[in-house]
């Protein structure tokens, strides 16, 4: 195991690098940015922030001074801002992952028992039901939906507040914080779990039922194995194996597909500078979240391929 381990540890080393090589090149390639961008400036002061930024300079010269930035942790400037991308980041990424974890936990759990008893009873009066739901929930724009959640439960209930993070001028702490954010925080959760748990819930349906057809669970079940533990121990198990897979994926499509959640209830994570740098073609900033959404998905396809070699030995010998 740890040998496989090791060995999916420096494949992720070229792929970091190709990545980083995929996004400057996109971005730098790109025609105009903030600074063309900048009506304002004269053509002599706009050559004047070119030469100051470097943005005069050749293009392999410019990759390699913004590698060996990033070998020291250092993402570059944003012009927009005029602060470190780094700083910029790190003060909204982790409101980021507050609500994308939040979000994977609660679709990942209703996927998983909705789609294992959908599987147990398929074509039943529930799976009917629950495929009706998943089509209509899936069918709903994204913005669409997010202003719908925000007249129903914020405008006519007044159940829960229309955006943001904390109440203005809040300055809440301990408990009385936790309880703030998580109202805050409940409409743009549901959002993302409408929008994300009917295609997961689908592929755990198809999984389970691919699996309980198995001759394994035939003879599970011919030795007087309880239904509970021959579905939880022997099904879901190997069920889990092909799901598994769509892990390395989830975080970094979920933090991408946040993006317009968190723009329409005004969430304060890296998705809401994120639009605003691409409007304002601030491309240190753009590429700074681009290469964190690229390393996601690089470390979460390693944490895929450990949890798959975990639950399947097999793995780990070829």
């Amino acid at each position: 195991m740890r040998n496989f381990i090791l060995r999916r540890l420096l494949a992720t080393i070229p792929m970091m690098l190709l990545a980083s090589m995929l996004i400057f090149f996109i971005f730098a390639l790109t025609p105009g940015d903030f600074i063309d961008g900048n009506i304002t400036l004269t053509a002599e002061r706009a050559a004047e922030l070119k030469a100051l930024y470097g943005l005069d300079q050749p293009l392999w010269l410019r990759y390699g001074r913004w590698l060996a930035q990033l070998l020291r942790g250092d993402l570059g400037y944003s012009l927009q801002y005029q602060t470190p991308v780094s700083t910029l980041l790190n003060h909204y990424i982790w409101n980021s992952f507050l609500l994308a974890m939040v979000a994977m936990v609660f679709y990942w759990a209703i996927a998983l028992i909705v789609g294992v008893i959908s599987a147990m009873r398929p074509h039943s009066w529930f799976d009917h039901i629950v495929t009706v739901l998943i089509f209509a929930a899936m069918s709903f724009p994204t913005f669409f939906l997010c202003l719908l959640l925000i007249k129903w439960f914020a405008v006519d209930l007044h159940w829960l507040p229309v955006g943001g993070m904390q109440r203005t001028g809040s300055d809440a702490e301990g408990w009385e914080w936790v309880v703030e954010v998580a109202a805050h925080l409940a409409l743009p959760v549901l959002a993302l779990v409408m929008l994300q748990a009917g295609s997961l819930t689908r592929y755990f349906r198809a999984s389970m039922l691919e699996v309980v057809r198995m001759d394994f669970i035939r003879t599970a079940r011919a030795k007087g194995l309880r239904e509970g533990r021959v579905i939880l121990r022997h099904a879901l198990r190997n069920a889990l194996l092909p799901i598994i897979t769509l892990l390395g994926f989830e975080l970094p499509a979920l933090f991408s597909g946040a993006l317009i959640t968190e723009k329409i209830f005004n969430w304060p994570g890296a998705g809401h500078i994120h639009i605003d740098s691409l409007a304002a073609r601030d491309y240190p900033v753009l590429m700074g979240f681009t290469l964190f959404l690229a390393l996601l998905a690089i470390w979460g396809n390693l944490l895929a391929d450990v949890l798959y070699a975990w639950a399947d030995p097999r793995i780990r010998l070829r």
